[in-house]
């Protein structure tokens, strides 16, 4: 029992092990906190301070680990990308005129390869062939476009 006194620090050390091959088994992030726990009860234990101690500073750890860290990294494991599927994908994309847009007549428009009918998001606006455009919106199957200044040389 002297020696688990004197080397206390290898209790925890095993400890932290253990739980941190245990989290791998759910990855829920508790175990693995509970884990640096451990780790903060080995730092503590290493520096000569009472068992009493140790177990406090390595609660505390934990429960801090438990409360402040792990939510916002399991709100980010759980959040996913955010998908912009179908028509909305096209959206802030840019392509090219290919007969004049107006407010009274629609038009063509080559985004990506694909052609689409549009019109000027603003219905004032004429809209030449060949001008870059960016897709504003899209109402049914038609891309509602506004010009994009270009630099000419």
């Amino acid at each position: 029992m002297e020696w688990l006194s004197d080397n206390a620090w290898s209790a925890w050390l095993a400890a932290a092990a253990v739980l941190g091959a245990a989290e791998m088994l759910g990855f829920d992030l508790i175990l693995v906190m509970v884990a640096v726990g451990a780790l903060a009860g080995m730092v503590t234990a290493l520096a000569g301070a009472p068992f009493a101690l140790q177990a406090i500073v390595a609660a505390a750890a934990a429960a801090g680990m438990l409360a402040v860290v792990r939510p916002p990294i399991v709100k980010r494991l759980h959040s996913g990308p955010n998908l912009t599927l179908g028509t909305d994908k096209l959206v802030g994309r840019r392509g090219l005129t290919t007969t004049t847009v107006t407010g009274m007549t629609q038009g063509r428009i080559r985004i990506d390869g694909e052609e689409w009918t549009a019109a000027p998001y603003d219905e004032h606006l004429v809209i030449e062939p060949g001008q870059a455009i960016e897709v504003l919106q899209i109402r049914g199957a038609t891309a509602y476009v506004h010009p994009v200044a270009t630099l000419e040389p």
